[in-house]
């Protein structure tokens, strides 16, 4: 009884220090991940802490149980359209990619290292994915804001690369401690039917569970707070259920996320809120328990040629594979640069490295150690400089604004809207118009507004004041544009988000934008498709985020493929120059005479 005391004091004390330690670090700048990993090492045996666990098998079950959630949490964050749009290249990324890493970075071992070509392409292996608690965890910051291509394709490497990254590293250990290492035909067969098994199962197995997972969510009566733990239950069945086959669970659940993630289902905020905690909760048991796993002291014959070797990682391996991988879809060097630059190693190395130790191989805690070492370099200089490399390549969108105050409530599935309450802040938007002239989409509806602690009607107020709580009903697509029109704007600021605050599809008549947000247009272009009007005003080629400026307004290319818009933002109010609104209006004017095309 007294040591499982101990054990709650000890585990409960290192996760609020990983809280208060991680919120101060913020302010330095430092991954947040590489705070929880040091303070397992300072709480394990060479630290003040002085705690000895050397238990591979125990780090290898939680290390599974919390890639699960996180995956899981992953997917469910994940938009349909956008991961849809970015499959193609992340499925590259996430194989061709991972072998390509794997092997530059297994000839770097084999000759830094000294050990033969196997033991370096295991070591390559091992280091080759991206992490995708480390990824997530980035993208999700505020101050990190990228594009959605370039976000989207980031989050679905992460995602899917983990099978490759598995299969390599249990096929190395395979070789390495049979008594026939040598690569022949058979071999070659069945590691390729395992590499399909592993893929396609798990797809097959991500949908299929998250469907079922959809299913049992909407056709179950039980009290809410069971909801999010069914959820979470469900996913780690698929997840262990999937690997009893042989195929990846960790592909598996972060499919079934995607799927639940882009479905109604009657706890869609409960789930998802619930889920946003525990992945946070897994991450710090995780990277904690990782950190205690290592002695800081076993690192010093390896230091040197662990450093060396993540150097090539992150500026060999890394980029030639991701160039090689984006080639052929037209991505900008600097986009592939930062791609190159954010292959974030973090706990799945540290996890994929348990394997050759539990599996018995030779010298396996000196390989250890050295993943260790890149995994600390990497979070250390990558972690600590994306944000400057992405400033610096020109990648990176205004920090997202604060979230205004706002709280919502799940309404069944087949209405398709949650309903939202908003407090209007000082300086938004929404303060700028009257109530019945707002730009809200038609799909929304203000339901009511509480002033003073009264309950009215839309109809009773002409315009909206600090302070007021609008409840609306909105899709929750829309929460996004929302907390723009709702929240402060900053003084003499544009809106961070650079496509736009509301956002249409490039064929919608412009005549019917324009009397909804209420700007002027040549009254002869009224019915022309607001893309075609974008695209001729331009003078360019239309790309994502470029912007012709109106009288009140401007119209955004928020996603273009090879010359053609696709979607439309529009931002209102802008700071604008106003010699380019001029420039712009002229050129509008003109058009709509000459009839340019």
């Amino acid at each position: 009884m007294e040591l499982s005391n101990h054990l709650i004091l000890i585990g409960s004390a290192l996760i609020l220090v990983s809280i208060i330690a991680g919120t101060l670090s913020s302010r330095f700048g430092a991954p947040l991940l590489l705070v929880f990993l040091v303070l397992g090492m300072l709480a394990g045996e060479d630290g003040p802490g002085g705690l000895k666990f050397n238990d591979y098998d125990t780090t290898y079950l939680v290390g599974s149980v919390a890639l699960a959630m996180i995956l899981f949490d992953g997917g469910l964050r994940t938009r349909w359209k956008d991961f849809r749009g970015v499959s193609a290249p992340a499925a590259v990324l996430a194989t061709a990619g991972v072998l390509i890493t794997a092997a530059i970075t297994g000839v770097a071992a084999r000759f830094l290292l000294g050990v033969d070509w196997l033991e370096g392409l295991l070591i390559g292996s091992i280091v080759a994915s991206t992490d995708a608690a480390a990824v997530f965890l980035l993208l999700s910051a505020r101050a990190m804001r990228l594009r959605d291509r370039l976000s989207s394709i980031l989050e679905a490497e992460a995602g899917l690369n983990d099978p490759m990254a598995v299969l390599l590293t249990i096929t190395c250990v395979g070789l390495i401690t049979s008594t026939d290492p040598s690569l022949t035909l058979d071999t070659a067969t069945i590691v390729a039917g395992q590499f399909s098994l592993q893929i396609v199962g798990g797809l097959l197995a991500g949908l299929f569970g998250g469907y079922a997972l959809l299913t049992a969510l909407n056709g179950l009566s039980i009290a809410s707070g069971l909801y999010p733990v069914l959820a979470a239950s469900g996913a780690l069945l698929l997840f262990a259920g999937a690997q009893e086959i042989g195929a990846s669970g960790f592909l598996a659940v972060y499919i079934a996320g995607l799927v639940v993630g882009n479905r109604r289902h009657k706890a869609t905020l409960l789930i998802n809120r619930f889920h946003d905690g525990l992945a946070w909760l897994c991450q710090i048991i995780m990277f904690l328990i990782l950190g205690l796993l290592i002695t800081p002291s076993s690192l010093i014959p390896v230091i040197l040629p662990a450093v060396a070797i993540a150097a090539a990682l992150m500026f060999i391996a890394r980029p030639v594979a991701v160039g090689l991988s984006l080639a052929a879809f037209r991505y900008p060097p600097r986009e592939i640069a930062f791609v190159s630059w954010v292959g974030l190693r973090g706990a799945v190395p540290i996890f994929l490295g348990t394997i050759p130790v539990i599996a018995g191989v030779d010298n396996a805690e000196t390989y250890f150690g050295v993943v260790y070492v890149v995994v600390m370099a990497s979070l250390i200089v990558q972690g600590w400089s994306v944000n400057a490399v992405g400033r610096r390549l020109g990648v990176l969108l205004a920090p997202r604004p604060a979230q205004p105050p706002r709280v919502e409530i799940d309404l069944p599935s087949d209405l398709g809207k949650d309903m939202t309450a908003y407090t209007v802040q000082a300086r938004s938007m929404a303060l700028r118009r009257d109530l019945a002239r707002l730009p809200l989409p038609e799909n929304i509806d203000v339901v009511s507004i509480i002033r003073d602690g009264i309950l009215r009607t839309p109809a009773d107020l002409e315009r909206l004041a600090p302070g007021d709580d609008v409840i609306l009903l909105a899709p929750p697509d829309q929460t996004a544009a929302l907390d723009r029109l709702f929240g402060a704007r900053q003084p003499g600021q544009n809106d961070p988000d650079a496509v736009g605050e509301f956002s249409f599809d490039a064929q919608a008549p412009l005549g019917a934008i324009a009397d909804a947000y209420d700007f002027w247009i040549p009254s002869n272009r009224r019915e022309t498709a607001v893309g075609d009007f974008l695209r001729r005003n331009l003078l360019r080629m239309p790309v994502t985020g470029r912007r012709l400026h109106l009288v009140s307004v401007e119209l955004i290319v928020r996603r273009a493929e090879n010359g053609r818009i696709i979607t439309v933002g529009i931002e209102l109010d802008p700071i604008t120059g106003r010699w380019r609104r001029l420039f712009d209006l002229t050129k509008v004017w003109l058009e709509s005479r000459l009839g340019r095309r």
